[in-house]
This record gives C-alpha cells, structure tokens and sequence, in this order.
C-alpha cells in the first residue's frame, strides 16, 4: 500500500506566509512527478504547481512569483512555500504524487486527503 499525507495548513492573515508539506509512504518503487492543487469553496480543483523527479518546475499564473514548490527525493517529500498569501489563496490544498510501487508497476497518480488553507484577517 502507499499513500500521500498533507501537513501545514492553517489560517494566517494577507500578506502572511506558510510552508505546506506532503510525505509519500508505504510500498514505492520510485516517485515521479508531484504537486499541489487547491479547490477554493465552490469552486472546481485546479492546479498550483507540479515539480518532476528532476526538480523541473510548473506554476498557475495566479500563484506566480509568490509560490515555491521544491521535493526532497531521498525522503520522498514535496513541499509548497506560499508567500504574500490572498484571501483568494484560500483554499483545501491537495498533494498529488506519482508512484510506482514496482518494478512491474505502472505508475498511478496517488492524492492526499487534502489540509485547509484560510487567509483572512
């Protein structure tokens, strides 16, 4: 079995920053591309940013210059440094990592349960 955990979230006030954190665990062979979506309240899940197992790095227009993803492949960790944060930041943030649990494995997309991000003051 494998799985994604999300850790970090809370509420912080405009202009505020916080540091998301998303481990993958269990049975993995290797670990491909990750990343972090969000779905604001009421509204569709959409992506914040994607970094590949060779630290390639993509990011919404929206989150631009105020978001950092990086990973830490040894210990199987992705991480998503949210500065000068919006109320329209708010959010459920979701990890999304791709995983082989074999050799033999096709590999399979594997989401967090999701950490709730609030920026109000």
């Amino acid at each position: 079995q494998a799985q994604v955990v999300e850790s970090g979230g809370g509420l912080v006030q405009p202009g505020g920053s916080l540091r998301l954190s998303c481990t993958a665990s269990g049975t993995i062979f290797t670990v491909g591309a990750m990343g972090w979506h969000r779905q604001p309240p009421g509204k569709e899940r959409e992506l914040v940013a994607t970094i590949t197992s060779s630290g390639s790095t993509n990011y919404a227009d929206s989150v631009k210059g105020r978001f950092t993803i990086s990973r830490d492949n040894a210990k199987k960790m992705v991480y998503l440094q949210m500065n000068t944060l919006e109320p329209e930041d708010t959010a459920v943030y979701y990890c999304y990592a791709n995983l082989r649990r074999s050799g033999v494995d096709a590999p399979r997309g594997y989401w967090g349960q999701g950490t709730q991000v609030t920026v109000s003051s």
